[in-house]
Parts: structure tokens; sequence; C-alpha cells
């Protein structure tokens, strides 16, 4: 690996272009080292698992607008959009734009925890789009989505965003700039430019996070994946971009991170190094936020050791910065706690999450946020009893510098009404490499089928898990197979609202 110091410079002492973190991130997108035999395994099991959670959620509203606005703009050889007929093909970056809010709406693909966090999984559906209008190969294809699993988990680990509330869209866009150039096997100069271009336009607030969540979440990283293919094709055509992103005086860094003072080290594969970031990412085994997967675990341990809830009296987890602020009572929300929250505010509280694992045993997409679910009153008791507490220990845990010892959980203790104090804790989530019942490839087929398996038939499963474990080896142009049909009834979803697309002039 590389090491890159990243700091703010002055106009008038910007160093060379080949100094700057855009462009030594264009390099290594274009350096065509070949993938680990692990690494084309893992790629194979994130575009399984994608679909199944895509196909899951098609019914949901945000997921059939998305479609809808997709299914506007028709293109002859374009992209596929999940669910739809492989012979309907729409413009990339709106096959980008329908399949990648398709695999978002749910929250239950993979994640990427280190100084920031994101959903890499996000990033796949804008390079598959492209390269099904492209004619790429499968062999294209595991290198771009390497590449930006490499590019988007380097900045990751390098330079956090959230602490100063800007959304982590800003790495995932850089990751799906870096997969589609490294897809193309475009120049490390056209990369570049795309880059500088997406990380401008990307940069966006964390309010879409916070408060009462709205169905934007799924939309987030499926604009950012429109505006990545809009880079790419502005820079083809040899146009510039705000340079330079990271380091300038007017920069992110200067005026929305740590300031014009900040140094960041950001390390990268040297020249002909394999890229293996996606290693470090794991996918969910429950549909709820990812800091949040390893007290789900815990909450089904617990409830061997509690006979009665109702005898509760509080509960206090502890556990690092990122869960307390995001997800747990140190984010100051009150819609945390708010039966009455969208689905969207419920996957982003521990407390609710916590207390329906404790009552239920059990975690579903659906029935788990169901607005009687969070209603019953037992529920809302218990609920209120837990909140979050920041523990240093837990925290330096979270950013160890050696991944293989990072821990994204935490300690629990129970208290009861007669004093009595029952305490567990758990490192990572079951479902993680270290964890209990690490996820592999049967987990991620069993996964598959049980959530494309609500629309899609066996015989499409099959036909569509044919072609994804071939992945390797498809030949130019068979991209497109890497879509799941459903029968075209089930897409009627009944209260959509025509927008601006399907509108006519009179």
């Amino acid at each position: 690996m590389q090491q890159h110091l990243v700091r703010v410079y002055e106009s008038s002492s910007t160093p060379a272009r080949s100094e700057l973190l855009a462009w030594k991130l264009a390099v290594v997108a274009a350096d065509d080292a070949p993938l680990d035999v692990d690494v084309t395994e893992m790629i194979v099991n994130r575009v399984i698992d994608n679909a199944g959670v895509a196909v899951a959620g098609l019914l949901r509203r945000p997921v059939a607008n998305a479609r809808a606005q997709a299914l506007a703009h028709r293109h002859d050889g374009g992209a596929t959009v999940f669910g739809v007929a492989n012979t309907t093909r729409v413009s990339c970056e709106w096959g980008a734009w329908a399949n990648g809010t398709a695999v978002r709406e749910l929250d239950f693909h993979d994640t990427f925890l280190a100084a920031d966090m994101n959903h890499p999984g996000d990033m796949i559906p804008p390079i598959i789009a492209v390269g099904q209008q492209l004619g790429s190969s499968g062999a294209d294809l595991l290198r771009g989505i390497a590449a930006a699993y490499e590019i988007s988990g380097d900045l990751t680990k390098g330079i956090a965003l959230h602490t100063h509330r800007v959304d982590h869209l800003t790495h995932i866009a850089a990751g799906m700039v870096a997969g589609i150039g490294a897809m193309l096997r475009l120049d490390v100069e056209t990369i570049y430019q795309a880059l500088n271009h997406v990380v401008h336009v990307t940069l966006t607030t964390r309010q879409s996070r916070k408060g009462e969540i709205s169905t934007w979440k799924a939309n987030a990283p499926a604009h950012a994946g429109k505006l990545a293919v809009e880079a790419i094709d502005r820079a083809l055509r040899g146009e510039t971009s705000p340079a330079p992103m990271y380091e300038g005086d007017d920069s992110i860094i200067a005026w929305f991170l740590d300031g014009p003072d900040a140094e960041y080290t950001v390390f990268l594969p040297s020249p002909g190094e394999s890229k293996r970031t996606i290693m470090e990412s794991y996918t969910k085994a429950y549909s709820a936020e990812v800091q949040a997967q390893a007290w789900i675990d815990l909450a089904f341990r617990l409830r061997e050791r509690l006979t009665d809830l109702s005898d509760v009296d509080e509960v206090v987890i502890h556990t690092s910065h990122h869960t307390h602020r995001i997800i747990g009572s140190g984010s100051g929300d009150p819609q945390k706690y708010n039966p009455s929250a969208s689905r969207e505010t419920l996957d982003h509280s521990l407390m609710y999450i916590f207390a329906v694992a404790l009552e239920d045993g059990t975690w579903h997409h659906v029935q788990s946020y169901q607005s009687e679910r969070a209603a019953r009153s037992e529920t809302v008791a218990l609920w209120q009893k837990i909140h979050t507490v920041e523990d240093a220990e837990w925290d330096e845990k979270y950013h160890h510098e050696d991944p293989q010892k990072r821990s994204f959980g935490g300690r629990v203790v129970v208290t009861l009404r007669d004093g009595t104090t029952i305490e567990d804790e758990i490192d990572v989530p079951d479902a993680h490499p270290r964890g209990a019942t690490p996820f592999g490839r049967d987990d991620y087929l069993r996964k598959f089928h049980e959530l494309a398996g609500l629309y899609a038939t066996v015989d499409e499963r099959e036909r569509f898990l044919h072609v994804a474990l071939a992945l390797p080896s498809l030949t130019p142009g068979r991209l497109s197979e890497l879509n799941v049909e459903i029968p075209p009834a089930l897409l009627d979803v009944v209260g959509l609202t025509p927008g601006l697309f399907e509108r006519h002039g009179h």
C-alpha cells in the first residue's frame, strides 16, 4: 500500500496534478491489477445479494416511482430495469436510478464501517447499467466493481464525512466513477475529470438521515449513481471539472470538513497490487441500519436470560461514538422514540430495534416495521427504557487500526426492577466474517431465494443465478442477463401519481 498525505493548499501553491488525491485515485482505478480469487467470489456474492433485496422492494412506492421515471426514458440497447422484461431497455443513467433505488430501499445489502460508513453495494447498479449499454464483459464488470469498492473504501477509511454532517454519498460517488472508469478501461485523465465532477456535485448533508427520515433515503445513492454516469459521459467528451476538489482552498476539506489546516492520510494500493477492500465489507443478515446488526443478534441472545420483559427497569447500551450519535439516543432526535415515525426513521433507531428484537426474537424486513407493530403499548414502554451511551473502550475498538480487530458492537446492561443486572456484549454481528455464523455463498443464495422468491418464479431465479455465478466468464454483451424479471401484473402498483415525464402538453 502507498500512503498519501492530503491537505489544503492555497491556489498559488497547488501541487502538480500528479500529486493530487483525485489523480491518485484515478491512477488506482485505471491500474489493471489481477483480481484475487476470493475477491472475485465476493463480488459475485454481492451481485446476487443486490438482486435479492432489489426484487423484494419492487412493489414499494419509492421503487415503483423510480422505475416509472426510468421507463419514461427508453433506449434501445440500454440498461435493464429490475423486475421488467429484459427486452425493455432504458438509458443507462436511468437504469442506475431505478435499480439503485430498488437495491437501497430495504436497507438490506452490504456495508462498510471505518472512519466513516456507507453501503458499497450501492455502487454496483450504475456500473452494471453502463456495462449493459456498452456491451462490457463479465471480467470487465468484475474489474470495475473491485475498483469501486477499493476507492470508496480507501476514502471511507481515511476521510470522515459524517462528523461534519456531510453524507457518505461523496465517497460512494467517487467509487462509482472509479468503477465505471475501470470497467471501460478509461485513461487516467478522463477518470480524474469525472472524479472531480462527481465529488463536487454529490456533496450533501446528513439531514437525509435525521429527524423524520423520508423516502429520499432510498433515492440518494441512486441519484449519486445517475450523476456518476453523467460525470463519466461529460469527461469522455473532453470537458474539465473543478479541481482540486480535495486540496483546493475552496474545496470540500477546506469548507465542509476539518478546514484549511486539516491533514488526512489515505492509503491506496501500489501499482499492480490487488484491490482487496471489498473483503473488509460484509452484508446484512437483517433489514436494519448497519450499526444495529450486532445488537439484533445480542437481543436474540439476551431473550434466554430475560423471562419477563415487563420486569425490565432500564437498558443501557454502551457503544461507539458512531452508533451512539447516529442511531442511538446521542443523536438527540426525539423521532427515534416516536411510535408514529416512518419506517426509514425506525430503521435508524437502535432503541426501537433492540426493543422489538428482544420481544420477537426474529426480524423481518416488513413486519418488524409495521405501524401497528411499532405502536404496541408494551413495545413503547420497553422502547422508552432503552438508551445509549458513548463508551471510550468500544469507540477505540471501532476504530482499531487493524481491520481484523475492529468491533461494531458493545456492551449492554439490563437493570431489573429488583435491582438485578444482566450484562452481555458482542464484538461484531454474527454474519460478519469474524462473527459466530459468517455469511458464505450458501447464505447469499438462501437470502436471495427468500427475498426474490416473493415475486420471481423459481425458473427465473435459477436463470439469474446461473448467469451471476458464471460472471467471470460472461462474454461481452451478456451483462443484460443480470436482471430478475417478475410477472408483469405484479408491477402494476396502484396509486402512483404521474410526474413530468409521463405528462404531455395540450
